[in-house]
């Protein structure tokens, strides 16, 4: 199969990017200043992300798409205002998930984000269930572009005139050149940041404004570190077909009347599980000293037995210290918990920890 690029590639490549293979794309991993020094400057400036390889799914339909939908995502979304945003699961009948996503409300439908890796069987699942009664399409022809930073909201509000006024999770549409954007007040990096869906033909011009107004272009490698220090799942990674919501300690993203009414796939098994408990759960992981314990690390107890598993495992450059994420047995998840992390055969120490390790730094109130 042939390795797709996204309409930023040239600047990538004008940019000294070092490339990755993800998802089917070719994809900036850093540049030249490292991962380190890009973590480094999206939390204290502005890091811009070419996120161009997910999937933008609008569906566009009657007031009955909402009732549809309602029954395929957790979400109370009849009460969802037009331009507000959600962030959810596709799930399977056992609750297992599909994916993640974030779905936004717009003038006469819906737009929702869909990771890369997922997008294609995503649609299809979507599409079959809502039996083909919509119009539906997986924009080939947008790209997606995050802002993610501290001066981010004064850098795009120099471009898009009132970016400033969007709310957290919250968008809108803009014009750009003549040019209709979509801007959310979102992101994945525990920094206040926007998603831009542009045109492909004006992505690269929209990005080189961005960078003349003193943001810098950062790879793929620092998304992780930063989405690792604030607590956020990588599908995956913290989430898959044999993990739930619950057990992912996601409860929170289930509308609390969907939790008592249920009616959505995967319905049962949440409320049986919100009810009775899970037999593990997701956790922050704080190895002591330096050691990095990567994906598939084993968590031992201080028996000496496995309790559990780590799924995400890097050093954190903000915390100047390692990090990790993973799933324990429930009697293990409490905070400060003592566990044991395998690596190269010898067991280190480490404690269960609470998220994020980093304090996120999103606006909710822009317009107060």
């Amino acid at each position: 199969m042939e390795i797709k690029k996204t309409s930023l590639n040239k600047l990538h490549q004008d940019n000294k990017a070092k490339f990755v293979e993800f998802a089917g794309y070719e994809m900036p991993i850093q540049y030249s200043k490292g991962i380190v020094e890009e973590h480094k400057f999206t939390r204290t400036h502005s890091g811009i992300f070419d996120v161009s390889h997910m999937g933008q799914l609008f569906i566009y339909g009657d007031d009955s798409l909402t009732a549809d939908l309602e029954k395929i995502f957790p979400l109370n979304l009849k009460d969802l205002k037009v331009n507000s945003s959600k962030y959810s699961f596709l799930m399977n009948e056992n609750a297992g998930i599909y994916d993640d996503l974030i779905i936004t409300k717009i003038d006469g439908g819906y737009l929702i984000i869909l990771n890369a890796a997922c997008k294609d069987n995503d649609f299809k699942i979507i599409s079959k269930l809502l039996n083909d009664k919509y119009r539906m399409n997986l924009e080939e022809n947008r790209s997606l572009i995050a802002i993610q930073g501290p001066k981010s909201v004064e850098i795009l509000d120099l471009i898009l005139n009132r970016a400033k006024d969007l709310n957290f999770m919250t968008g809108n549409w803009f014009y750009y050149k003549d040019q209709k954007l979509f801007v959310t007040r979102s992101g994945y990096t525990g920094e206040d940041g926007f998603e831009v869906s542009i045109p492909n033909d004006f992505a690269e011009e929209f990005t080189k404004k961005l960078l003349e107004n003193g943001a810098q272009l950062i790879g793929l490698g620092a998304r992780d570190t930063l989405r690792l220090e604030a607590g956020l799942c990588l599908y995956g990674h913290e989430l898959g077909l044999d993990k739930t919501p619950i057990e992912a300690n996601l409860k929170w993203a289930i509308s609390k009347e969907r939790i008592t009414n249920g009616g959505f796939i995967g319905s049962d098994k949440i409320i049986n599980q919100i009810n009775e408990g899970t037999p593990q759960i997701r956790v922050g992981i704080k190895p002591e000293g330096r050691l990095i314990a990567r994906e598939k690390t084993k968590i031992f107890n201080e028996d000496e037995l496995v309790v559990g598993e780590v799924t995400s495992g890097t050093f954190g450059p903000s915390l100047n210290g390692p990090v990790a994420m993973g799933y324990v047995e429930k009697e293990f998840s409490q905070k400060d918990t003592k566990v044991f992390l395998e690596v190269r055969g010898k067991k280190y120490p480490a404690n269960i920890c609470g998220l994020p390790f980093y304090k996120k730094s999103y606006v909710k109130g822009a317009t107060k």
